[in-house]
């Protein structure tokens, strides 16, 4: 299907697939194509995506992006995006950020969610935490295919919300076994220094609302959040540069620390 000015989901996946390809960054769609829609930028990820699982990665969950409310309106919009996770994506704790693998990567803290079931609509934060095996302290890497690191809402999301890779921590908890996720912390160290703070609650009041508003969001588009899938549950601090040779550490209450770095 194509958009009202003309470009399709499919060219746009395409230009998105050679941009990661190449390592080149590009100009955002919505540049030259004012009328690129939502629901065109959501065909457009899944087609991006679908070349992935073509050339034989797994599908493993999803993530979400625009999860804060300073965020939301600094984008004009009232409600999250989500993208999609392979497992191509899913990076090894300890090793590196491979800088010759993105355009211009950062980083950022977030809560994982490993589900033991399906969540059925409509959900909420209780259903969420319910149907949770456990949760991890995650590292999101993000790499805007876009040119500066410059987008509007539709551009993200035909990107898969920047998702570059994905690293999760050394510890695992039982939600039940951590005293509450909102109050979760998370100190985030540049270069040994601290750059950061901040708790689960900065993300939607609760890291699970994020999941909770997903699976409401997928169940109207015909799919289900599903027991074994990841969900990567938004920011919970800002966004770090990755240099070559610098380090990143992530340090979060209950569930370990993440050290990434640049190579």
């Amino acid at each position: 299907m194509t958009a009202s000015n003309g470009i399709s989901a499919s060219e746009i996946a395409d230009e998105l697939v050679a941009a990661e390809r190449e390592r080149k960054a590009i100009a955002q769609f919505s540049d030259n194509h004012p009328d690129f829609d939502l629901d065109t930028a959501y065909r457009a990820q899944q087609a991006f995506v679908q070349a992935k699982l073509d050339a034989g990665e797994r599908f493993v969950g999803y993530k979400l992006g625009l999860t804060s409310k300073n965020k939301q309106r600094a984008m004009g919009v009232d409600a999250p995006l989500y993208g999609r996770v392979t497992s191509g994506m899913v990076a090894t704790y300890g090793d590196p950020i491979r800088l010759d693998r993105f355009i211009h990567p950062r980083v950022e803290s977030e809560i994982a969610f490993l589900l033991a079931r399906d969540i059925e609509p409509p959900a909420t934060v209780t259903s969420v935490l319910a149907a949770t095996e456990v949760v991890f302290g995650a590292v999101d890497v993000l790499d805007s295919r876009y040119e500066g690191f410059r987008f509007t809402l539709t551009d993200v999301v035909a990107d898969n919300a920047s998702a570059g890779a994905f690293y999760l921590g050394p510890i695992n908890r039982r939600p039940a076994d951590l005293e509450d996720l909102r109050l979760l912390g998370c100190v985030v160290r540049v270069g040994g220094e601290v750059a950061m703070t901040a708790a689960g609650a900065a993300v939607m009041g609760h890291p699970a609302a994020s999941v909770a508003w997903l699976a409401n969001q997928l169940a109207d588009e015909g799919e289900r959040l599903r027991a074994g899938q990841l969900v990567f549950s938004g920011g919970v601090t800002a966004p770090v540069a990755v240099v070559a040779g610098g380090s990143v550490a992530f340090e979060f209450d209950g569930l370990g620390t993440i050290e990434v770095y640049g190579a």
